[in-house]
Order: structure tokens, then C-alpha cells, then sequence
């Protein structure tokens, strides 16, 4: 792994991180009504702290884009997934929370399974397959399960539809980065006549704005307690297998090695949702009015 692939990496995830925290410090006052709707954006406009949030996730996606230039997407995802990490860094200065054991655990599970991942899967890159329909099937398959996750969070939005949400959106994102190291190839093979003449750039485009909606909408609902970690969690994984599955990425695949990248994932998906559930993560104001109702109901005896 180069070094500048990794200060990419680790600096597209701080941007993301901290965008992230400031995205949902602004859309959990959008009204309720917007949600899953792209009128959703068009009130967020108006907020300088969104505007912020947004313009931090753009730096991310492009030095996130510029690693993938330089790197494997197996590589490069499982390092975006540590934005988790500043996420709760900036909520932490707003919180005043102390990290205490769940924090340290959580951030050693994540730093350590990114580090087993990448040591003993070594990721390499190779030829993409030349079937389109691999490629098809898999990217399908990706936005089949995100829509799916999409129609069950509209029926229950203030339960467990932010949760599926924040899932749809990173099954969404992880193949909007597929896509984006394929565009940058076709860029440097034949320039911006190669780039728009193929329907991979126009793909990043509809992906990013469709998973900004959703986004937007489960941080709208809930706190980043409940959507963040599921985002963060979803992404790499779908990065990785659209990586291995049609961009000719290799890993090795001996069984110790195997163990390793299996284990590696476990530890960086139980480090996301440690860190995600921290206190210090911000509830969401429709979570503490709809809990603030709820405990003002008289018991019932």
C-alpha cells in the first residue's frame, strides 16, 4: 500500500466524517413531510451548516476518487470506513462525551480489522472482466437490495426505516465508487470523448444524488446513532465485492488468509456499530420529541 493512497484515503474519510455530522445537524429540522423527497434538498440549500456538510462530502468523494486512481477499491474502502472515526471525533466536541471503553473498543475493532483486512488479503489490481453481464448482475443485484430496503423504510420511518435507509444508501455508494474508478480509467485511456461517451459517468451522477435523498431522509428521522453506523458498514462491502466481482481486483484466498479478511470484516463492522451506538453520537430531534411523547403518556395501571 503506497502512502499517498493511504493520506488520500484517511483524508477523504475525515471529510466525509465530519460532512456527515454536519449534514445531520441540519436535516433533522427539515420537516418531516420531505422525506424521500427531493424537496428534502431544496429546503436543505437554505442552510449554511448543510451547505457546509455538503461541500466536505465533495472534497471527500474527490480525494476518495483520486485514491481509487491510485488503489485497489478493495483497498481504499475498507481505509473510507474509518470516517466513522472522525464522525465521532467532531461529535464528540459537540456532545462533551468521554470515550470511555465502548469508544476505545470500537475504535480498536475498527483500526484493527481494516489492518488485518488489508495485510492479509493484500489487495491487487488486475484485467476487469471483460462479461458485461458480470458486471450487470452485480450492480443489479446491489441496487435490487437497496430498493428493496427503500420500500420497507417508507412503511416504517421512525422505526427501523433509517436503519434500511443508511443501508440502501451505502449499498448505493459502494457501487457509485465502482463506477467512479471505472469513469477515471476510461478518462485516462481516452479523455473527457472516452469519458461521455460511456454511461458509467451519468451512473455516478443518479447514484450520488439518489443516495444523497436517502441519506438526508435517515438523518431527517433519526439520530446518527442509528443511520450512521449502517452506512458506514454497507458501503465497503458492497465496494469490495463490486471490486472483486468485476474490477479484477485479487485477494489472496489461501485459507489462513481467508480467516483473516473474514475476521477483519467481522471486527470493522462490530467496531462501526460500537462507535456508532457511543453516547456521544447526537440524537436526532424527531427521535427526542417522538421519545419525549412517549414518556409523557400516563402509565397505564
Amino acid at each position: 500500500m503506497s502512502v499517498l493512497v493511504l493520506v488520500l484515503a484517511l483524508s477523504a474519510a475525515c471529510c466525509l466524517g465530519f460532512g456527515f455530522v454536519l449534514q445531520q445537524n441540519a436535516a433533522q429540522r427539515a420537516p418531516l413531510k420531505d422525506f424521500l423527497s427531493f424537496r428534502l434538498l431544496i429546503d436543505l440549500v437554505k442552510v449554511p451548516r448543510w451547505l457546509g456538510g455538503i461541500a466536505l462530502m465533495v472534497v471527500g468523494m474527490a480525494l476518495g476518487a483520486a485514491a481509487l486512481g491510485q488503489g485497489e477499491l478493495s483497498l481504499v474502502e475498507p481505509l473510507l470506513a474509518t470516517n466513522l472515526l472522525f464522525a465521532l471525533a467532531l461529535s464528540r466536541r459537540q456532545t462533551k462525551q468521554s470515550l470511555g471503553r465502548q469508544g476505545w473498543a470500537g475504535l480498536l475493532l475498527l483500526a484493527g480489522g481494516v489492518t488485518a483486512f488489508i495485510v492479509a488479503g493484500q489487495p491487487q489490481g488486475g484485467a476487469a472482466t471483460a462479461d458485461p453481464v458480470r458486471q450487470y448482475l452485480i450492480i443489479g443485484a446491489m441496487v435490487g437490495l437497496a430498493l428493496l430496503f427503500t420500500t420497507h423504510a417508507k412503511r416504517s420511518r421512525l422505526s427501523s426505516g433509517p436503519v434500511l435507509l443508511a443501508l440502501a444508501a451505502g449499498l448505493l455508494y459502494g457501487v457509485q465508487d465502482a463506477l467512479t474508478r471505472v469513469s477515471g480509467q476510461k478518462f485516462s485511456e481516452g479523455g473527457f470523448a472516452e469519458l461521455l461517451t460511456g454511461w458509467q459517468p451519468y451512473a455516478v451522477l443518479a447514484l450520488g444524488v439518489t443516495g444523497l435523498v436517502l441519506v438526508q431522509s435517515a438523518f431527517e428521522t433519526a439520530s446518527l446513532r442509528k443511520s450512521l453506523p449502517a452506512l458506514t458498514a454497507a458501503q465497503p462491502l458492497a465496494g469490495i465485492i463490486c471490486g472483486v466481482g468485476f474490477l479484477g481486483d485479487r485477494l489472496r484466498t489461501d485459507a489462513v488468509a481467508l480467516s483473516w479478511e473474514a475476521g477483519g470484516l467481522l471486527a470493522v463492522v462490530a467496531g462501526i456499530v460500537l462507535l456508532g451506538l457511543h453516547p456521544a453520537m447526537p440524537h436526532g430531534l424527531a427521535e427526542r420529541a417522538r421519545t419525549g411523547k412517549l414518556q409523557a403518556q400516563p402509565q397505564q395501571v
